[in-house]
């Protein structure tokens, strides 16, 4: 380095660009997250599916007039709803998923990926 130069890192014009690069990625971070946050405040919060409808618990309260012990006993016996459904979902899951172990295993290797292709049409037509 000659004598009298300054480090590249010191260069004011260097400093300048590097500090407003980094004040406008803030900037755009902070308008991201509140308008995430303000878009997430309008919806409820929580959300139950019944008979294959969402239903939001602060409709339910407001809706139903709910007094506040009437608002936790419900929030949990939909807890309790849900977490029922989903353990039957996992169980579900494993039966399915032993029964097609089972089936590949009596199969030969044409037969196997004959039925990979037809659990893989019966998914695809799935809504």
């Amino acid at each position: 380095m000659a004598a009298g130069t300054r480090p590249l890192w010191l260069n004011p014009r260097l400093v300048l660009v590097l500090f407003l690069v980094f004040l406008s990625g803030g900037l755009t971070g902070a308008l991201v997250m509140r308008h995430n946050l303000r878009s997430r405040s309008e919806q409820p919060a929580v959300f139950y599916t019944i008979g294959g409808h969402q239903v939001a618990m602060e409709q339910l309260a407001r809706e139903l007039a709910l007094n506040p012990a009437q608002t936790a006993q419900l929030e949990m016996i939909l807890d309790d709803f849900v977490m029922y459904v989903q353990i039957l979902q996992m169980q579900m899951d494993e039966v399915r998923a032993s029964g097609q172990a089972r089936i590949l295993a009596l199969l030969d290797e044409n037969q196997q990926a004959k039925f990979h292709r037809i659990m893989a049409d019966i998914q695809a037509r799935r809504p």
